[in-house]
């Protein structure tokens, strides 16, 4: 029986690596970034952008492709203080988005993470696997996105696939 599910490959996403402590990371980026998440693997959303502390000192800025210059001017991260790395890697992670009434199930079938609402609320963002595959997941409205590594995308969409039916 197939799940009531959908999934899409969303268009590519403008996607910048920071590394560096919070208080140098939001005196170089200033207003570019959202405020920074307290807790790791959480999320804010400010202006269509999301900042996700994905580990210590670390941190994944991700926005519309269309954002992608001018968050690159903002950030130079060929300026960036030597106590700071910043990369602009758009074209590493491929996203999917799972959403319908059964995407909890499809996910949990994915993914090995406990994603019950009351432990993966709306604002946490974690790597994991899905799939086997290495993924960051986070929550959106009516289900889940889930992004892989770039030339793992057809394989996902695969897995999504046979996971639904």
């Amino acid at each position: 029986m197939p799940y009531d599910v959908t999934f899409t490959r969303l268009e590519t996403q403008a996607l910048f690596d920071l590394k560096g402590r919070r208080e140098a990371v939001q005196e170089w980026a200033g207003e570019a970034l959202p405020a920074c998440p307290d807790q790791p693997n959480s999320k804010t959303e400010a202006g269509g952008a999301t900042l996700m502390f994905i580990g210590p000192d670390h941190w994944l800025l991700r926005a519309d492709l269309a954002r992608e210059a001018a968050l690159e001017a903002t950030l130079r991260p060929a300026e960036a203080p030597p106590e700071m790395s910043i990369v602009r890697v758009s074209d590493t992670l491929a996203f999917f988005r799972v959403i319908g009434p059964e995407a909890s199930e499809i996910l949990a079938i994915a993914c090995p993470m406990d994603l019950h609402e009351s432990r993966f609320g709306p604002d946490t963002a974690s790597f994991t696997e899905a799939f086997g595959i290495k993924a960051l997941v986070t929550r959106c409205e009516g289900g889940f996105e889930v992004g892989v590594e770039q030339s793992f995308g057809p394989m996902m969409l695969d897995c999504l696939t046979r996971a639904s039916c």
